[in-house]
């Protein structure tokens, strides 16, 4: 295992197209927004259900996970059954006592979460709740809600569909479709900052092995989450400041800052990654001690 010694800040950019990258189910499921600028928004939840899904993909072989990248917030179960296989796994070390359970007996589940859970040693987890405690895990990778860079315009499309849902509806019904719609934008930029702290990833475990594996995620991310709702998303840049140093050579935002996304002359409501331009900082611009790297070179 290779422990990670350097800070990172990245930026992650990836756009959509005719779909809806993120519906808010407060919303009737129509495309995030801020309310003030309209600017379109992705959450950071979105964001990690993708990544996770695709590390089980890539470490998954006939439908057995390879040890170390099983993921623990897994569609169809439960967080308390995740958490109850470090209990069942540790049996000869540590007992659970409910509340009475010890301090270090909780703090020996959260460890053996995290080298058996990817997301768990690298976005970190609450597994303190009332059945087998595994205690909190502070993880080394963050990422922010994603904005996109100007205003989008959701629009509501009708469809219809000539299956009826109920039976009831069938026999009830003089015609031969039922009417229904989706949410789409014609396109959005999106922006997201992350951030990989090395002081966190000592606590959890979190390696150079694993970092390799985020930028993969990243990468690829929407290769394998394609559907119909969702459009033509795509990622179109992953931007990685390398510090020399754990605590870091310079403020993230200065960093963040000094790329710049802009629209191209005479473009007015952009429609494809082509109305823009991405203007990366000028060599020996950035502060010492402080690399950039385009991860998808």
């Amino acid at each position: 295992m290779s422990t990670i010694n350097n800070r990172y800040d990245f930026d992650f950019l990836f756009d959509c197209q005719d779909g809806n990258p993120n519906g808010d189910p407060d919303s009737d499921n129509k495309p995030r927004q801020d309310p003030q600028t309209m600017h379109g928004l992705v959450s950071d939840v979105c964001l990690k259900r993708k990544i996770r899904d695709f590390v089980l993909y890539d470490k998954s072989s006939a439908g057995a996970v390879e040890p170390g990248f099983d993921i623990f917030v897994l569609g169809g179960s439960s967080l308390e059954q995740r958490q109850k296989l470090a209990y069942d796994n540790l049996d000869s070390e540590v007992e659970w006592k409910g509340k009475d359970t010890s301090k270090t007996d909780i703090e020996k589940a959260a460890q053996w979460m995290c080298g058996h859970f990817y997301d768990v040693r690298t976005f970190g987890a609450v597994m303190s709740t009332k059945e087998f405690n595994c205690g909190q895990v502070r993880g080394p990778a963050q990422l922010t809600f994603a904005r996109s860079c100007h205003p989008v315009l959701p629009t509501e499309q009708a469809i219809t569909r000539v299956a009826y849902t109920k039976e009831e509806k069938r026999e009830a019904s003089t015609g031969s479709t039922e009417m229904g719609s989706k949410y789409t934008i014609p396109y959005g930029l999106y922006v997201a900052h992350g951030f990989i702290n090395p002081v966190f990833s000592e606590k959890t475990g979190f390696d150079e092995d694993d970092l390799k594996l985020l930028w993969k995620a990243l990468a690829n991310l929407f290769e394998l989450d394609r559907s119909a709702a969702r459009g033509t998303m795509c990622t179109r840049g992953l931007y990685i400041f390398k510090h020399d140093s754990k605590l870091g050579n310079a403020q993230a935002q200065r960093l963040f800052e000094s790329i710049k996304v802009e629209k191209k002359a005479g473009i007015e409501s952009p429609r494809s990654f082509a109305d823009y331009t991405v203007t990366l900082p000028e060599a020996g611009s950035l502060p010492q001690g402080v690399t950039l790297t385009d991860g998808l070179a």
